[in-house]
């Protein structure tokens, strides 16, 4: 059982905690069963619609329903934590219908929010976010992708994305592209398009460590209507931004998530497992590394809590909060399972045992959403700036 003394600090409300318990309870009688680790594709097809049947997707898709879209968070913090406790898989589905909608739930037009975001929240329709490209990542102003206009009322789209988690299976994409309204991160828009658009195709399916959908999506010649670009032009770098502003604490809480899961783990088996005549749990060296990892849950927790409370409490921006918590929770839930797989010994390292599960499910936290490197020059940059 995760330890839910954290539940009490302040940060949370008391609908916090009923959503956490809520949501623990149904995932750990849900989640098990729809996850098949040798078809990630229908995986996360079912996990999508068991968590839209069951309501969950509505924390990630504020606004769904035509109301005020507004984010909680720390509500989405807690759901990243908890599925990602039970299933890294699970966490991935949640957080790709949020962050596949952000910008339509952001800036998004009456008539966009309501075309995508019921069906998303429903978990009928897939979403998925397409910024990065073979040479831009982290660096956002060095897109590539081009948008002209092809008449009055589309546009068309020429060039690649890559690393696109969802790709193969979404049913539309967020677009970041560049339309050349102003110099670099100036120069970019946003459109949704979707996925039967003629002219995107999917180029390659991406395996890495840890299962998940993730393609190259190719645009040629792709026409989209003028009406499906979110916001105004020029507006897609401020979209973009935005839209990580909310998610990226969340990262940081599903690493906390795995970190959590990894401590508990090794606890169990630190009890279990016997050695020289008695418990591994009794020997001080691993009572050390429990009482090292225990503290980086707690102070993860504390960074990525800290920022949501601070962006639910009206903040404009929380950029150096979240990059705070993500780089922190990330860096330091790879230590806890790498602790973790330690005390498994060979086990730990053994196809089917969890910890060998969460130690490959770890890693590309600290990379995607900005790597840990990036996350360091935003906080510098933003101490700095505050000195100016």
């Amino acid at each position: 059982m995760p330890d839910t003394t954290f539940l009490s600090w302040p940060f949370f409300e008391p609908r916090h905690r009923r959503f956490r318990d809520e949501l623990a309870a149904w995932a750990a009688a849900t989640v098990p069963p729809l996850v098949d680790h040798h078809d990630t594709d229908g995986s996360c097809r079912r996990l999508v619609a068991s968590l839209g049947v069951g309501g969950w997707l509505r924390a990630a898709v504020p606004g769904h329903d035509g109301g005020e879209p507004v984010y909680d968070v720390r509500a989405l913090c807690l759901a990243r934590e908890t599925l990602a406790y039970e299933s890294g898989l699970a966490d991935f589905a949640f957080a790709m219908q949020g962050l596949g909608t952000g910008p339509i739930t952001l800036f998004g037009t009456p008539e966009q929010r309501e075309r995508y975001l019921p069906a998303v929240a429903e978990g009928t329709r897939i979403a998925a976010f397409a910024l990065s490209e073979p040479e831009a990542g982290s660096d956002v102003a060095a897109l590539g992708l081009t948008a002209v206009p092809d008449g009055n009322a589309h546009v068309r789209l020429d060039g690649e994305k890559t690393w696109i988690s969802n790709g193969g299976i979404a049913d539309h994409y967020v677009v970041f592209a560049r339309t050349g309204d102003g110099p670099g991160a100036k120069g970019l828009s946003a459109f949704v398009v979707d996925a039967d658009a003629p002219g995107l195709t999917i180029a390659e399916r991406i395996e890495v460590v840890a299962p998940h959908p993730l393609a190259r999506l190719r645009f040629d010649g792709c026409r989209i209507p003028v009406a499906n670009r979110i916001g105004g032009p020029g507006d897609g770098f401020r979209i973009a931004m935005a839209t990580l502003d909310v998610f990226r604490s969340t990262v940081a809480a599903a690493a906390l998530g795995l970190a959590r899961r990894a401590l508990d783990e090794a606890l169990g088996h630190a009890r279990s497992r016997h050695i020289f005549g008695a418990p591994l749990g009794d020997l001080q060296l691993t009572q050390a590394a429990l009482a090292e990892m225990a503290t980086a849950v707690d102070t993860s927790a504390l960074l990525v809590y800290r920022a949501a409370w601070t962006k639910d409490g009206g903040a404009p921006r929380v950029t150096r909060e979240a990059a705070m918590a993500k780089m922190h929770a990330t860096e330091s839930a790879q230590l806890v399972v790498d602790k973790a797989v330690q005390i498994f010994g060979g086990l730990g390292v053994t196809k089917g045992v969890k910890v060998e599960e969460l130690y490959r499910e770890v890693r590309a936290l600290r990379i995607y959403e900005g790597a840990t490197e990036v996350q360091k020059i935003v906080i510098a940059r933003d101490l700095l700036r505050r000195l100016a």
